[in-house]
């Protein structure tokens, strides 16, 4: 049977990702990445002139984008990383949408765009920071190293990340004006 070509692949078990999102929560993760990434998008937003009344924070783990933001938006509502990748936004019900170090692990990244893009008004705001380009090139390297030698293959070890260029294209295919990466 051949593979439904408007079917995303499925890159990422998300029942594991979730789990693994508990279990880190528990023990009290090092939020240190985290924390950083959420104070340049405050810095970001900060930036921003204009009053946002209703936003979404899209699978960021934890609570710390949210809480360095402070009261600088009125209402966000969260949406946590599910077994599926439907948001639950109305057509234009957003000013704002935000993630941070999650859309990584879309499977559908284009699809995930396109909902945000329909969800946000017409002069919304997607403000988002995720893991890609040449991150982890040196473990990638270090695995297949490895592996080759003890093993005498290699297997992918490491998540297949988007590069700028292309998240530009996805931004753009996604219906988002002015995109910058």
């Amino acid at each position: 049977m051949a593979a439904n070509p408007t079917t995303a692949p499925r890159l990422f078990d998300r029942r594991l990702l979730i789990e693994r999102q508990r279990r880190a929560d528990a023990r009290g993760p090092a939020t240190f990445l985290l924390d950083r990434v959420a104070e340049d998008l405050a810095e970001r937003l900060g930036a921003v002139m204009r009053d946002f009344t209703a936003a979404a924070d899209i699978w960021t783990p934890g609570e710390g984008l949210v809480a360095h933001l402070g009261g600088r938006l009125k209402s966000v509502t969260r949406v946590a990383l599910s077994p599926q990748e439907t948001l639950p936004f109305a057509p234009e019900s957003l000013d704002l949408a935000l993630s941070a170090l999650a859309f990584q692990f879309a499977d559908d990244l284009p699809g995930m765009l396109a909902q945000i893009r329909r969800a946000l008004k017409p002069d919304g705001l997607l403000l988002a920071a995720m893991i890609g380009g040449d991150t982890l090139t040196e473990l990638r390297q270090s695995f297949a190293a490895a592996e080759a030698y003890g093993e005498g293959g290699v297997s992918p070890r490491v998540a297949p990340f988007a590069d700028l260029r292309g998240l530009v294209g996805l931004l753009q295919r996604a219906g988002l004006g002015l995109p910058v990466t």
